[in-house]
């Protein structure tokens, strides 16, 4: 059975490296959610009644319509799965959070300040020079983070509703959204 992602150590040295959190979150998805079926397939014992040798004469597509055992499959989710889920959901949030806090160690915020009071001084006469206007300062890091921290949630909602089904179709279909599955577990796991 896969393991569950680690949860990295939170910082926000952390996640203003935008690259350190695109790879945390890209493994996770790649080891968990992208090999779902690949991981459901583990939990499928294919010789319970032993090797029949008849069943290599002819050539049959392998039918994935086979329910795996339930327990097994809530095992999996259980261990899995939702940890995997809360690792990033937790960098997600902690990192959405230092994107919304004010950033007082930006390496960029006197350069952006400069850039910002000269354009305050700057005369534009855009009959002279229609692009004289123009102005395109630079993003404090905290903005270029809350935009990262928006795109990666949105990524994260598309791979866990495609997951999703794919357990459901495999384990036998709850009813239950994912969303209320992985609340169920959380207040299961942190009474």
């Amino acid at each position: 059975m896969s393991q569950p992602s680690e949860q990295p150590r939170l910082s926000p040295q952390f996640c203003f490296s935008f690259g350190t959190v695109r790879d945390f979150l890209r493994l996770s998805r790649a080891s968990i959610d992208d090999s779902i079926t690949q991981n459901l397939n583990a939990l499928v014992t294919p010789a319970r009644t032993g090797f029949d040798p008849n069943s290599t004469s002819r050539r049959t597509p392998r039918s994935f319509t086979e329910q795996i055992d339930p327990e097994a499959c809530q095992k999996f989710k259980d261990e899995v799965l939702f940890p995997s889920w809360k690792a990033r959901a937790d960098v997600l949030s902690y990192c959405g959070i230092v994107a919304t806090s004010p950033d007082p160690s930006d390496p960029e915020a006197a350069v952006i300040a400069l850039e910002t009071q000269k354009n305050r001084e700057r005369i534009v006469d855009e009959r002279l020079d229609p692009y004289s206007g123009r102005f395109f300062p630079r993003e404090p890091r905290t903005q270029s983070l809350a935009l990262l921290m928006r795109q990666e949630r949105a990524v994260e909602n598309i791979v866990r509703n495609r997951t999703w089904d794919v357990i459901q179709g495999r384990c036998g279909a709850s009813g239950q959204s994912w969303q209320d599955a992985m609340g169920d577990w959380e207040a299961q796991k942190y009474k």
